[in-house]
């Protein structure tokens, strides 16, 4: 047969339907509207293969209407005109039309308003798919006048049903071949088809062409028909900021197990290395801070590493960054203190710097009493004098306060030790025991 396998075994009723069970399940919204012919514009959300122009079709011919495809990728304004004039044509002669939109976010906005008129006066359903999230790519007056159904990618266990289904079907699957498929071989291609439908049919009908004369489909066939998996990732889309993010609560979490996980989908998936390299300089600042200031040091080498050796020797300096960022305590006190030091900025944003700590280069500005008063630290054996250094307005801000954990604990004792110097300097109780800070 010249048609693919994985369109002959397009299911062509919901039954047929595989996964999807929230969606399609018994007494699920979307089912009752399907077998009732009532259905509205909406759109699919989910990964390749998992079912969005099936149901498309399946919408079309419950709901008794012409199923019209429409492809964003190759089609544009003037062809919608077409499906415009056809559709009037059609309900004049009583008829209705199921527009399906493949890969709508790759529409531009004056494309996708092109639409609305059209489905606010019911001309005809719009039904969209899409692999992005519909937020990020489509417009929201569209999205406005249509339902957001999302897809899950297929389990294994629901690629295997369909895989034993296309090797019994003799007249639609690849039945009248007679293929055995060895168990391992089986649950290697489920697994691996990673929940995409198409592909795990595309792969099964290359495999029966491998077979041997025992007519055996092993896994040694099954390897050769897969070639290289691919990873799912877009460096532009859903799937880049879903796996930073991952990446991100992973090193936060300190997991190293996931991080350099995820760490690994990013850059199997293609993903700027320097991006990532930017991004654990920022979780170092951020999450690590002063709990550790070596992170900073290490995410910086990483970085510079990366640069000088390329891939795939300078994904290793990525990696033990990876690990040391999970593995370091974590304190987010510096970058509070930061967000705390701006909004003060912002609330008094002319406050007067005190007279004793202000630069005095002139005579004049001596005699204004520029720098009067001012302590020289290093002129005392403890390296330490009481001075105020805030605006009168906001003396008593206090913006840092360290963590418990790893180095902070030692700047914790240091901010203690001069606490408890100035105290007793200024002739408060809590002298210090000793000339310099505990350790």
């Amino acid at each position: 047969m010249s048609v693919p396998l994985a369109a002959r075994m397009r299911p062509r009723t919901l039954d047929e339907v595989v996964g999807q069970a929230h969606l399609l399940g018994p007494g699920r919204p979307l089912r009752r509207e399907l077998e009732g012919g009532r259905v509205a514009s909406m759109l699919f959300c989910g990964p390749p293969g998992s079912g969005k122009t099936t149901l498309g079709r399946l919408i079309a011919q419950h709901s008794d209407r012409e199923f019209v495809p429409f492809s964003a990728v190759s089609e544009g304004v003037p062809r919608v005109r077409e499906v415009v004039a056809e559709a009037e044509a059609r309900r004049a002669s009583g008829r209705g039309t199921v527009l399906f939109v493949d890969e709508i976010h790759r529409l531009n906005r004056a494309q996708q308003d092109a639409f609305l008129p059209h489905v606010e006066s019911g001309l005809f359903t719009l039904v969209g798919a899409t692999t992005e999230n519909p937020s990020f790519e489509v417009n929201g007056a569209l999205l406005s006048r249509v339902r957001v159904f999302v897809l899950e990618p297929l389990g294994p266990d629901d690629i295997a049903a369909l895989l034993d289904r296309a090797l019994a079907d003799r007249d639609r699957g690849l039945g009248a071949l007679e293929l055995a498929f060895d168990a391992e071989a089986r649950l290697a291609l489920a697994t691996e088809a990673d929940g995409d439908a198409r592909r795990a049919l595309t792969v099964l009908e290359a495999a029966s062409q491998l077979v041997g004369d025992d007519r055996r489909l092993t896994l040694a066939v099954i390897r050769d028909a897969l070639q290289q998996r691919m990873a799912r990732y877009d460096k532009s889309g859903e799937e880049h900021y879903n796996l930073i993010s991952a990446y991100h609560k992973a090193l936060r979490g300190s997991d190293p197990q996931g991080s350099l996980y995820w760490l690994a989908r990013m850059i199997a998936g293609g993903e700027d290395p320097l991006y990532i390299a930017r991004r654990m300089v920022r979780f170092a600042t951020e999450d690590v801070g002063l709990a550790d200031p070596q992170a900073l040091q290490l995410c910086i080498a990483a970085r510079d590493a990366f640069h000088f050796l390329g891939a795939p020797e300078g994904e290793l300096a990525l990696a033990e960054a990876c690990v040391y960022l999970a593995t370091a305590p974590k304190s987010n006190r510096v970058y509070e203190a930061w967000g705390k030091a701006r909004a003060l900025a912002a609330e008094h944003p002319a406050a007067a710097v005190p007279l004793h700590i202000r630069n005095a280069p002139t005579g004049l500005m001596k005699e204004l009493g520029y720098g009067a008063g001012y302590q020289y630290a290093h002129s005392v054996p403890e390296g330490y004098l009481p001075q105020d250094y805030l605006p009168d307005e906001i003396a008593d801000a206090v913006l840092y306060e360290p963590g418990g954990f790893g180095f902070e604990k030692e700047v914790a004792k240091r901010l203690a030790w001069w606490r408890s110097l100035r105290d007793r300097l200024e002739g408060r109780e809590g002298a210090p025991d000793s000339p310099t800070p505990a350790s």
